[in-house]
């Protein structure tokens, strides 16, 4: 009897210890990728639409037409887009506008698409996955970026009107990661623009990442990268640096040392270490253009700060709760000048413009 109920005992143990080992399994191996998925999620599963007060309108451009384009990216979603011209002016060729991530989609940028219209250039702009007037449940990732480009592009050369002219990538932000990273993939892109740029996803993840847990980013950085390469595949570990390596295109590189968006030391800096022997190169540094005011004057600079100082006294007099979105809304329209706060930066764009104009001479 003795033996048997310590037989009896030691199989309880085991299946207690069994247990308890599937347990532990889990807290180590399951556990962390449910969390890792679920932070994913929280910054990529949603949709993004531009907010309405900040939203241009073609019609605020004086005699801007621009002409809609539908394409299918890699999960069959419909992007939509639009080549904007301007005039009758023989166009020198074509500048594809990649947009940013987290305001909607490319029409916060069509300021800049007037301005290369307005100077012999077709625009194509179009919307990411899950922005604005594209399809897609939620933006999904960085890396979607490159992905939706890559298709735009394939787009653009199976297009009898657009396939003629010679191809520029611009690109801010997202945009500017997305238009350095699909290079390898496209040799007839003659020139590439990047403003505020970064150099991967896994970089952008890893930087916020440390931000909020310290070196213990380092830790689920792996899950990360496993989770982006079941998404994205082969696209989830395409990068700035590996891809412009590999590209004849020239490019021009934007920063600003105050960028509080995209670190300069992750992006910037390394693409200045690795590229400044490099003819193709061209790189401007800021001190204090921000991330999303780095295309406008100085004096749009000084007019959004006074315009934000008192909107925010304006605001304070009202409890938590008060002052509604519509209210914010016709807030914005009867008191923010369009013009004076928009106003481009015109050394800048002449730059841009006459790095492209040099591309395809």
């Amino acid at each position: 009897m003795a033996k048997k109920k310590m037989k009896k005992g030691l199989k309880i143990t085991l299946i207690i210890l069994g247990i308890l080992l599937v347990l532990i399994i889990a807290a180590v191996l399951i556990v962390p990728k449910m969390v890792v998925k679920s932070v994913y999620k929280e910054n990529f599963g949603s949709r993004y639409t531009t907010d309405e007060a900040w939203r241009f309108q073609v019609e605020e451009f004086d005699g801007l037409a621009r002409e809609k384009h539908v394409f299918v990216s890699n999960e069959g979603q419909k992007l939509t887009g639009y080549v904007y011209t301007k005039g009758d002016i023989e166009s020198k060729g074509l500048i594809v506008l990649v947009h940013g991530f987290g305001g909607g989609g490319h029409c916060s940028y069509m300021d800049a698409a007037n301005y290369f219209a307005s100077n012999g250039y077709k625009v194509f702009a179009y919307d990411a996955t899950g922005n604005d007037e594209s399809e897609g449940e939620s933006v999904r990732g960085l890396p979607q970026g490159v992905i939706d480009l890559d298709y735009a592009l394939n787009y653009i050369k199976a297009d009898e009107e657009l396939s003629d002219l010679p191809v520029m990538l611009w690109g801010h932000s997202w945009g500017g990661y997305s238009v350095c990273a699909v290079s390898k993939l496209h040799p007839e892109v003659k020139g590439i623009i990047s403003v505020s740029g970064f150099n991967s996803s896994l970089d952008m993840i890893e930087d916020v990442g440390r931000d909020m847990a310290g070196d213990a980013i380092d830790v689920v950085m792996p899950l990360f990268e496993e989770l982006e390469k079941e998404k994205f595949g082969d696209y989830a570990a395409m990068n700035a640096l590996e891809s412009l390596e590999q590209s004849t295109a020239d490019v021009l590189i934007y920063h600003s040392e105050d960028d509080d968006v995209v670190p300069i030391e992750i992006s910037y800096d390394r693409y200045y270490k690795k590229f400044v022997d490099n003819d193709r190169f061209t790189f401007v540094r800021f001190e204090d253009k921000g991330h999303n005011a780095i295309l406008i004057s100085e004096a749009a600079m000084e007019y959004r700060k006074e315009y934000n100082r008192i909107g925010n006294e304006y605001v304070s007099q009202f409890a938590e709760g008060e002052f509604t979105d519509e209210m914010r809304l016709e807030y914005i329209k009867a008191n923010f000048d369009r013009t004076k706060g928009n106003e481009l930066d015109s050394e800048m764009m002449t730059q841009m413009l006459e790095f492209y104009d040099s591309c395809i001479e």
